[in-house]
């Protein structure tokens, strides 16, 4: 099921869902398993399976530093066919423009037709960890407009090289990021909002934020948003905090505030377990006034583990 349709099903109730990463290559499947299952109890309809781009790794070879590309997590689409399968839950890849030519998103996006995966994410993506910049992959697409475009052609039959008249065409729902505190790339939250604009112009179908920590951030990203015409579900991205190098390394990283609140209790805090707590308390406490104004789903960036996301869980579903 799309995720619009989900959101139209619930009928104002408010949604539990969350994103998972791909294991390091060469790692079994079950400790992904062992994650989700604790998580599965609160009933998500669908569940994000990011996808990493490729990045440089050396190897030494005849004493020199061979320098190769690889990507040390694959396998988002085999994932997100495994969840399905295992849990019989709608999973969303994760589509970028980093690292991936037109030709490969396009074999992406057929393959996800097979598969039934009727969700997908289109973003950008990030800089390669040696790039100052983000750099297009040779091929492949600058902008998550120009992917939410590709990905709205193949719903209407035009493939990059060939256009087909079928009555088993794609219906990809896409969902697209969007930034409370706006891109860091951005030069400011109006120009960022004209970009997310043009994103739904061009066909996506709802919002997933980058995660926050201030509610009222969130509030007048959306009021701005709406204001634009921009009328499709916004999901709020929450990511608890867990260890004290969050402090730095969040607003580092991705450009976010944290309220003076929440560091100070961070700050007071004598180990990383407390920090935990903290950061479920404080999750809680947010997610709680999020589900009160009524948004559609609450949407949680598990990195992983899910013992801080079944404490939150617990307490609103």
């Amino acid at each position: 099921m799309k995720i619009t349709d989900h959101i139209k099903k619930a009928n104002g109730e408010t949604l539990f869902s969350f994103e998972i990463v791909p294991p390091v290559k060469g790692k079994s499947i079950q400790e992904l398993y062992n994650n989700i299952d604790p998580l599965m109890e609160f009933k998500p309809p669908f569940i994000d399976v990011t996808t990493s781009r490729e990045e440089y790794v050396y190897k030494e070879k005849d004493g020199l530093l061979d320098k190769k590309l690889t990507r040390t997590r694959p396998g988002t689409l085999g994932i997100c066919a495994s969840l399905k399968h295992k849990y019989d839950v709608d999973t969303v890849p994760h589509v970028l423009c980093g690292g991936f030519t037109k030709e490969e998103t396009e074999y992406l996006l057929v393959d996800c037709q097979y598969l039934e995966i009727e969700n997908v994410m289109a973003l950008r993506g990030d800089a390669r960890k040696e790039e100052k910049y983000f750099t297009p992959t040779k091929g492949g697409h600058q902008y998550a407009t120009e992917l939410v475009k590709q990905i709205q052609d193949i719903n209407e039959g035009n493939y990059l090289h060939d256009t087909i008249e079928s009555n088993e065409l794609s219906s990809f729902c896409i969902g697209v990021a969007g930034y409370p505190e706006k891109h860091m790339e951005a030069p400011s939250l109006q120009s960022d909002l004209k970009r997310l604009k043009q994103k739904v112009d061009l066909g996506a179908d709802y919002v997933v934020t980058q995660m926050f920590f201030d509610n009222q951030k969130f509030f007048d990203f959306v009021k701005a948003a709406r204001d634009m015409g921009i009328n499709v579900p916004i999901i709020p991205g929450i990511k608890p905090i867990a260890v004290k190098r969050h402090l730095q390394l969040l607003p580092q990283v991705f450009r976010v505030d944290l309220p003076q609140d929440l560091i100070d209790a961070v700050e007071a805090c004598e180990n990383n377990k407390e920090v935990r707590q903290v950061g479920v308390e404080w999750a809680i406490q947010q997610s709680k006034e999020l589900r009160e104004a009524g948004v559609p789903v609450l949407h949680y960036y598990s990195m992983g583990k899910s013992d801080n996301i079944k404490a939150i869980a617990k307490e609103l579903f």
